[in-house]
């Protein structure tokens, strides 16, 4: 049985992976989760469920504190950072956004075995993680990257031509005129089921523009031996090509508990954690290049890690802000990508040189944010 502590259990990926364990009480136990707190009432109910004896909130503890008389209520912005250094088997890191960085740090100093589906932390930090991280130390849990770590098992990394990603092509890659979007459009995701920030990140394509960084530092492979495909069905994951023009694809329907259950329970799977492929039947999966000019995100994105230094989280945390702005309506969606690349020309000689602990990337990630906001009040509808 694996100790678990889950970082972010009330989105998407935190629900999902406690949906896991419910399913395999032989295989886990939970001993810690954490959430921002902006839903107080599921996190008390996952404590309940799944007797937590330790829970890590952001803000509103009082409530949680009140509901939870004889479980240890840890509380403030470091929480989920003191509660990933808990000494468990493995550590799922499902918070979105760069503050997943510092827990990431904090889980792999103590040794603990991390579970990442927060790609920010290799964006924004790539650098400072794989510094620490150990062999088998760092899973990923991005289906993408799932999938290429599979995919990978089939050969020695000097055998390998090039990783593929494949990318849906969110809900746009057919529409000519992206200039008005509306966020309901932006959220209404043909293929999967994911939390807001992620779903409009894949809907600009910024998403794999990130995981293209990630890629990069998780299998240290050279941005020119990194590709992304546009892949509609979301079936085929990612493939692995080798020199001798053989390539080697992962496939399973569109549903994150599958690479979840792989991080958590590795080496081995779990068994029923997805439903396969029905090879009986008939499918059609199609593969094309991305239009760049109309995405313009994965270009930024690979030039900025080329790059390194500080443009990742340059890239990063101006993305932040902008999709919280689109989000709220004070922007289009197009401007998120223009605004973006304004941050990232205003601060790219600023950039230069590795970032060499967690007050570097606040820094540079706290410009970032700074100039987003100020071109986002200049454009703001």
């Amino acid at each position: 049985m694996k100790d678990l502590v889950i970082l972010g259990s009330t989105g998407s990926i935190g629900v999902q992976a406690l949906e896991i364990v419910e399913a395999n009480p032989s295989l886990f136990r939970v001993v810690a989760i954490t959430s921002a707190g902006n839903n107080p009432e599921l996190i008390v109910e996952q404590a309940k469920k799944f007797k937590v004896p330790v829970i890590g909130v952001t803000k509103g503890s009082d409530l949680i504190k009140s509901a939870l008389p004889d479980v240890t209520v840890i509380d403030g912005p470091d929480a989920s950072t003191e509660i990933a250094a808990i000494t468990c088997d493995v550590v799922l890191n499902g918070i979105t956004g760069s503050i997943g960085l510092a827990p990431t740090l904090a889980a792999l100093k103590v040794g603990n075995r991390v579970a990442l589906a927060n790609k920010e932390s290799l964006v924004a930090g790539g650098d400072l993680v794989m510094s620490i991280a150990k062999p088998d130390q760092l899973l990923p849990v991005d289906s993408e990257h799932s999938a290429l770590w599979q995919c990978l098992m089939g050969g020695e990394k000097r055998e390998v031509a090039k990783l593929v990603l494949t990318a849906s092509g969110g809900p746009f890659r057919e529409r000519k005129d992206l200039s008005e979007i509306t966020v309901l459009e932006a959220l209404d995701h043909p293929t999967w089921s994911m939390g807001p920030v992620v779903t409009i990140n894949s809907a600009t394509l910024v998403n794999k523009g990130l995981e293209i960084i990630e890629a990069h530092y998780l299998f240290d492979m050279p941005y020119a031996q990194i590709e992304a495909v546009i892949h509609p069905q979301s079936v085929i994951h990612s493939m692995v090509q080798y020199v001798d023009g053989s390539t080697i694809a992962q496939a399973s329907p569109p549903n994150m508990k599958g690479p979840i259950s792989f991080a958590i329970n590795f080496p081995e799977r779990v068994k029923g954690a997805t439903a396969p492929v029905d090879w009986s039947s008939s499918h059609t999966w199609t593969f094309s290049p991305i239009d760049n000019e109309r995405f313009p995100a994965i270009d930024l994105a690979r030039r900025c890690g080329t790059l390194g230094g500080g443009l990742p989280a340059i890239f990063n945390a101006a993305n932040e802000v902008c999709v919280a702005a689109f989000i709220d309506g004070k922007i289009g969606f197009t401007s998120i990508i223009e605004t973006v690349e304004e941050v990232v020309q205003s601060l790219g000689s600023k950039s230069a040189g590795a970032l060499r602990d967690l007050a570097d990337v606040s820094a540079i990630e706290k410009d970032a944010r700074r100039i987003a906001q100020e071109h986002i009040s200049k454009v703001a509808r």
